[in-house]
């Protein structure tokens, strides 16, 4: 774990990854599983070292929406916000795909901002990433309409999860863009006649080309 963890933050001091060492505890999560849920109280700070986890909001009526994808390498801002104002998240995670992360003792992470400054740019780099994403995904929400923030979201899972095979279904890709079903099914017809995607029968979808 100790070698994974330098592979996958190679910018963090020795001494630094030495101290991580002696506070971690490393998780393990298989697709579907909740990493962190809305109205929770952070006592760690997550950082993700295998895997692809989807970061949502929900609202009320258990709507869910997505906001983007963590990856190796990655923390998510948001978590380290509420843990450092000692509030509840407003987001939640799942893992995409088998997932790994290590997690430290809250009060380790303001320690580490004031010692190591690898970790103080790692954090500030956490909020800017996070935040550009974020603003990403609200330009395409407000401005664009849901045949581009499906063109969107389909390129977004590609450069992510590094294939050209989607392994969504059509509801499932509905709730993420907060849309019905009828609607992703109508565009993803569309696109198919336009050679830019292929149905296969599993309910998966392959990528062709979507700058066709």
């Amino acid at each position: 774990m100790q070698s994974l963890l330098q592979e996958r933050f190679p910018q963090f001091e020795k001494k630094l990854l030495d101290e991580m060492m002696d506070h971690a505890s490393f998780h393990t999560y298989e697709p579907g599983d909740q990493l962190m849920r809305t109205g929770q109280y952070f006592r760690s700070t997550m950082l993700v070292l295998d895997g692809t986890v989807k970061v949502y909001r929900e609202d009320d009526e258990g709507h869910e929406f997505l906001m983007y994808y963590l990856q190796p390498g990655q923390a998510c801002a948001l978590s380290m916000i509420c843990a450092t104002r000692q509030q509840t998240s407003q987001v939640m995670a799942k893992a995409e795909t088998p997932v790994q992360v290590v997690s430290f003792p809250l009060e380790f992470m303001d320690q580490w901002m004031q010692l190591y400054k690898s970790w103080y740019y790692f954090v500030l780099e956490s909020y800017r990433g996070r935040f550009e994403e974020l603003l990403q995904t609200i330009d395409h929400v407000v401005f664009r309409k849901m045949d581009e923030r499906l063109l969107f979201y389909l390129s977004r899972y590609q450069s992510t999860q590094n294939t050209n095979i989607i392994s969504v279904n059509h509801t499932e890709i509905a709730q993420e863009l907060n849309s019905s079903r009828e609607v992703i099914s109508r565009l993803m017809k569309k696109l198919a006649e336009r050679g830019m995607i292929r149905q296969l029968k599993n309910q998966q979808i392959e990528i062709i080309d979507l700058t066709l």
